[in-house]
Formats: C-alpha cells, sequence, structure tokens
C-alpha cells in the first residue's frame, strides 16, 4: 500500500486530543475498522492503532507522549504521513484484564491468539462506561477463550467505541469541539 499523505488539525474531545483523518484519505485504507498504522506526525514516527469514526473514516489519539515528540497540540494542523501495515504489536494490557488472563487456564488460551485478536478483546472490553459491564466482559472474554472462541463478538468493529469521544457509536463531531 502506497503511503497516504495530508494534513489535518488537532482537536481536543473530552481532554482527549484527536487526529480525525479526512474520510477522502481513510478510503485508501483497505478497512473501515481498527487498523494498524505505521506513520509519522510532524516527522514524528509512530506505529498504532487507527480507531474507526462510525462515519467510515478514522481517528488517532495523539496522547501527551505523541504531542510532546511532535511538538504539537489541541488546535495545531499537523502532517500526517501514514500507511497500513499488517504487523500487530502487542498490546498494552489494562490491569485487570491481564490479572484475568494470567489465570493458569486462560494464560495459554490468551497466548495461542494473535496479536490483532488481543487488540480485539481488549477494544471490547474498554467500549463501556460502567465498571460492571467491564467486569463482565472481561469474564465473558474468558469464558469465551475457554469454549474455544478467538475473537470477541457481537460488536460492530466499524463503530467508534471510546465511551469518552463518542455516542452512539459515532466519534463527536469534531467541528463542534474546535479548541
Amino acid at each position: 500500500m502506497a503511503k497516504i499523505t495530508f494534513e489535518t488539525k488537532l482537536f481536543e474531545i473530552n481532554g482527549w486530543t484527536i487526529m480525525h483523518m479526512p474520510k477522502s484519505e481513510s478510503e485508501k485504507f483497505p478497512s473501515r475498522g481498527q487498523i494498524m498504522v505505521k506513520g509519522t506526525i510532524n516527522s514524528f514516527p509512530f506505529q498504532t492503532a487507527f480507531e474507526p469514526d462510525g462515519n467510515w473514516s478514522h481517528w488517532l489519539h495523539v496522547d501527551k507522549a505523541m504531542q510532546k515528540s511532535a511538538h504539537v497540540k489541541a488546535g495545531d494542523t499537523v502532517k500526517m504521513e501514514v500507511e497500513s501495515t499488517k504487523e500487530w504489536p502487542e498490546p498494552t494490557v489494562p490491569g485487570d484484564v491481564q490479572e484475568a488472563v494470567d489465570a493458569p487456564e486462560i494464560k495459554p488460551l490468551w497466548k495461542r491468539i494473535t496479536p490483532l485478536a488481543r487488540w480485539e478483546w481488549i477494544r471490547w472490553i474498554n467500549a463501556t462506561e460502567s465498571l460492571e459491564t467491564r467486569k463482565h466482559r472481561i469474564e465473558a472474554s474468558c469464558s469465551k477463550l475457554l469454549k474455544g472462541e478467538r475473537r470477541p463478538c457481537c460488536f460492530n468493529r466499524n463503530m467508534c467505541c471510546v465511551p469518552a469521544v463518542s455516542k452512539n457509536g459515532i466519534l463527536i463531531d469534531t467541528t463542534q469541539v474546535v479548541k
């Protein structure tokens, strides 16, 4: 796949700095769902997942470390150069999930699935603000792994599932939150 180059403005949504990819550029990716990307933001290299916005495009959480390294903040226009990759690194596993998958009967099953599948399980678990629902999803994940299921089901992989920046599966309209 050829590199995709574009400029876009960073936005802040509920304390998160967001790079919302122009739809015309996102259409060049092979998937509307979560996709692993290698690239640069203002020449700073990164590899991370771009999330679907629920409207057939993608977005990136530009975390504090990336902001510092790329010398950017919400409101800045950035130059992006990205390409999709099939190389999924190991995801950062939240502590409560790690505790569950470290159980002796789950650990070998967790290690047997692909890094992409682990990203999907974590994405599904994280897609709620309710601690009770989160706990249930962790338990359900372990149960499903024990039954031989390799991926979570029952959620639309093309929807935005980060509660802090979305509503009803769609990224909050960045044109309404310009900072």
